[in-house]
């Protein structure tokens, strides 16, 4: 049947279909992953209402952008693609706690229960962690190391769910089977849905080069995903696999024991390279992993230009996307991202809402991050990037940290609202019309060299260490926590490193600021050298955010002195070049850039545009909805 269906057409899935059907309306197939062998380029497969546990494997993609391979969920139909199973046949084991067995044969190749999360800059914590997890009634339970803190848990002083964290599980196997023991307190694990990881991703392609592919509208969860270094193969709940021309758009993400959708690059440019070659640091393996890439191809022709946009993801313990390399030239756009790095069991050097190497060419636009570790974590090569319009808050680390980059970037019209807005250890960004109501860390980074790029490209111009500063800021509002603005570090061990509340942190830097237009309330302060700066350290704008059912609104008090600032419109002109690369500020194509609309999409005024990230907001006591 299947070697009829060479062309182009719509198959159709449903969990009371058959794999024998010809995957037609009337005759569905039951598993996704067999239209998916049916399917050619230019073909829909369109999935119906219910729940389907397998990992979906691409064998091709689309030829074109017009051309593409669409999985779909059918319209105003909850399709759900899990990588758990089922478990039943609990067995009483103590008062509360309750013990599965499961023959080995279960899981086939993959078995998450012996499968230790590893890699690259990742920190276990002093304790082993498995790529499995738990799950009572789509809830995760925590993992421990040790029976007795399943018999007897204790409380995380880590995680954001103390309460949720005393639900606990501990696994062992032998040669035959895998043991579970849970903690389901008055729970009978009989009487409820309890599901086991049991494959470790819903949707990836097992080779690169599977282009063109749309993922569109489906609910995907719960899979046994591996850490995700930059160095490695990244394989997350759902990812490209080293691609080019995905849409990934519509969907809800959830309960990725790592990452949640993976950007990321091939296993063939190296895996782990570090932790297999510790004679090297990890910089110098990066280096050679990114000469490997581009003998392997990294280009704008065959990798990149993803368009992920309009989902929804949490409930991931690294990252909500990551991306090493295979991001370049792709739009994020419109993600909700939360819960991300909650329960805080392990950690690593690869963790945030949005975490990137490579971001050439990258749009990260209007995306509400929160309730992470880090929100936006841009990693080398953020070149090109431009950084816009997003709803940053609730971030334990920060809201941005962008690290060893030369620039140019952009970062414009975004609500950094946690206690540490932004984490600078690059140069060469440009910062026009933020609100910033955190701290800014300044750090320098001598010790690394890092790429930077030709124009819009792949392709190296060459390496250079951190000084630090060839900032542009213009515009911005930030606000300070109405202490004295006190000179020096702030307990801060590192004698490069100054963090506080404005621009002052960067008067050390060896590369000087270009500055002007910006606003400073309550104890924030300026640049030395910043002309035209307003500051109105009695003036407390007082910034709130609140939920409202589907609304997020930020409460702002702001007067008319505001309007004083000595703002001008950002644009390519004003912001000229980045100092290392010798590259201008510019739209993707290469056009002049120029910030002529607010967070909401608002025009700005050509001649003295209002601070911050509102046009002409109002006086007062404002209420802006900013989501």
């Amino acid at each position: 049947m299947l070697a009829n269906a060479a062309h182009a057409r719509e198959f159709h899935v449903s969990v009371n279909g058959n794999d024998s059907n010809d995957g037609s309306p009337s005759r569905p197939f039951k598993t996704i992953s067999t239209a998916a062998a049916a399917a050619q380029p230019g073909g829909v497969i369109t999935v119906h209402e219910g729940t389907y546990r397998e990992r979906v494997t691409p064998p091709r993609g689309g030829e074109s952008d017009s051309k593409r391979i669409v999985y779909q969920a059918a319209a105003g139909e909850k399709a759900v693609i899990k990588g758990s199973e089922v478990i039943r046949d609990w067995k009483p084991f103590m008062p509360g706690v309750w013990k599965a067995t499961v023959p080995s044969a279960f899981f086939g190749g993959y078995n998450p229960y012996k499968e230790l999360i590893v890699g690259d800059w990742f920190t276990d914590k002093g304790r082993p962690h498995h790529t499995g997890e738990v799950y009572l009634n789509g809830k995760s339970l925590w993992e421990t190391h040790l029976l007795e803190r399943v018999l007897n848990p204790q409380p995380s002083s880590d995680g954001r769910d103390r309460e949720g964290s005393m639900w606990t599980w501990f696994t062992e196997s032998d040669d035959k089977n895998t043991y579970i023991y849970a903690n389901f307190h008055d729970k009978n694990p009989n009487e409820e849905t309890v599901e086991i990881n049991v494959r470790d991703s819903c949707f990836y392609p097992d080779q690169p080069g599977r282009n063109y592919i749309t993922v569109r509208g489906f609910h995907m969860s719960q899979a046994a995903t591996q850490w995700a270094a930059p160095t490695a193969e990244q394989i997350g709940l759902i990812g490209t696999h080293w691609s080019k021309g995905w849409i990934i758009e519509n969907n809800v993400i959830s309960d990725s024991k790592c990452s949640g959708i993976s950007l990321g690059k091939d296993r063939k440019t190296g895996h782990n390279v570090w932790i297999n070659d510790p004679r090297k640091d990890g910089a110098t393996h990066y280096n050679e992993v990114i000469v490997r890439a581009l003998e392997a191809g990294w280009s704008r022709e065959k990798i990149g230009s993803h368009v992920v946009r309009n989902n929804v993801i949490f409930n991931c313990e690294q990252a909500g996307i990551v991306g090493s390399l295979g991001a370049v030239f792709s739009q994020i756009t419109n993600n909700h991202i939360y819960n991300i790095w909650a329960k805080r069991q392990f950690t690593g050097a690869e963790m945030a809402g949005i975490k990137l190497h490579g971001a050439i060419d990258v749009t990260i636009k209007g995306n509400r991050i929160h309730s992470a570790g880090r929100g936006l974590w841009m990693d080398w090569m953020a070149q090109g990037t431009r950084i816009t319009g997003n709803l940053l808050y609730d971030n334990s680390m920060d809201d941005l940290f962008v690290e060893v980059n030369h620039g140019p970037f952009l970062v414009d019209n975004n609500l950094f609202l946690s206690g540490l807005s932004l984490s600078d250890m690059s140069e060469g960004g440009a910062y026009a019309h933020n609100l910033m109501t955190g701290r800014i860390v300044s750090r320098p980074e001598p010790r690394r060299s890092t790429p930077f790029h030709k124009a819009h490209s792949t392709a190296l111009a060459g390496l250079s260490s951190t000084m630090g500063g060839d900032n542009r800021f213009y515009n911005n509002m930030f606000v300070g926590n109405g202490g004295p603005p006190a000179r020096g570090t702030e307990a801060d061990a590192n004698p490069l490193r100054f963090g506080s509340y404005g621009l002052w942190v960067y008067d050390q830097r060896e590369y000087p600021l270009l500055t002007g237009g910006n606003v400073y309330f309550t104890g924030a302060r300026g640049y030395f050298k910043e002309a035209g700066g307003l500051n109105l350290p009695a003036t407390n704008p007082k910034p709130e955010l609140v939920e409202e059912g589907d609304g997020v609104y930020l409460h702002l008090n702001v007067g008319a002195e505001v309007r004083s600032a000595a703002t001008r419109l950002v644009d390519t002109e004003l912001l000229g070049k980045a100092k290392v690369p010798g590259l201008g500020y510019e739209n993707l194509d290469g056009s002049r850039i120029a910030i002529d609309s607010d967070y909401s999409g608002k025009k700005r005024k050509m001649t003295g545009p209002s601070a911050g990230p509102f046009e002409d907001p109002g006086q007062g006591n404002l209420k802006l909805r900013v989501w």
